[in-house]
């Protein structure tokens, strides 16, 4: 395939997750998985898990991050440019058409139902990129305590998940150089 055919189907790729996900990046996490990984075959599953890593701990949305990730491992330049300029969009002429229309809109007993279902499907699809890339990590003693302190400082401590994830990935490195030696094994 061609490069601009890899930049077109990047983007409409990202266009239909963009289009097709409500509850923001981390509810976007099975899509992109699903067309990333299983389906295109652009990226591995432990890729997905480095890539959202990076997104989560660089600034930005965690779809733009993830779109533009995919993207330009892909089709370089362009292939970063367009998928993230389809993830973008959809959200784009939602939130354009919401916010003209936005006090008839929110009056309506049907679109807070519909907004508490969709709330609940985020939740369910979280917890769904929760378990499948769990599957995917380290399981040792250690992964369980950095797992289980992460969520205790964010949840009950408001302690930024920026700051925990660089403080997770510098763990990691210290321990990887203590028990490597020299930082170069695996």
């Amino acid at each position: 395939m061609n490069t601009n055919n890899k930049v077109l189907k990047l983007f409409l790729t990202f266009l239909k997750i963009g289009a097709f996900t409500f509850g923001g990046g981390y509810a976007m996490i099975p899509l992109i998985h699903r067309e990333a990984a299983e389906k295109n075959n652009w990226v591995t599953d432990e890729e997905i898990i480095e890539m959202l890593a990076i997104s989560e701990s660089t600034p930005g949305p965690i779809a733009i991050n993830s779109a533009t990730f995919v993207g330009y491992k892909v089709a370089g330049f362009w292939g970063a440019a367009f998928a993230t300029l389809g993830v973008i969009i959809p959200s784009l002429v939602i939130i354009t058409v919401i916010a003209f229309f936005l006090r008839s809109f929110s009056e309506y007993k049907a679109v807070r139902y519909a907004f508490t279902g969709i709330r609940a499907g985020v939740a369910a699809l979280v917890i769904r990129a929760f378990i499948t890339m769990s599957k995917k990590c380290p399981k040792n003693i250690l992964a369980y305590i950095f797992v289980l302190t992460a969520f205790v400082l964010v949840t009950f401590f408001d302690i930024s998940a920026v700051l925990i994830i660089a403080c997770g990935g510098a763990a990691g490195l210290i321990l990887t150089f203590a028990f490597s030696g020299k930082g170069e094994g695996k």
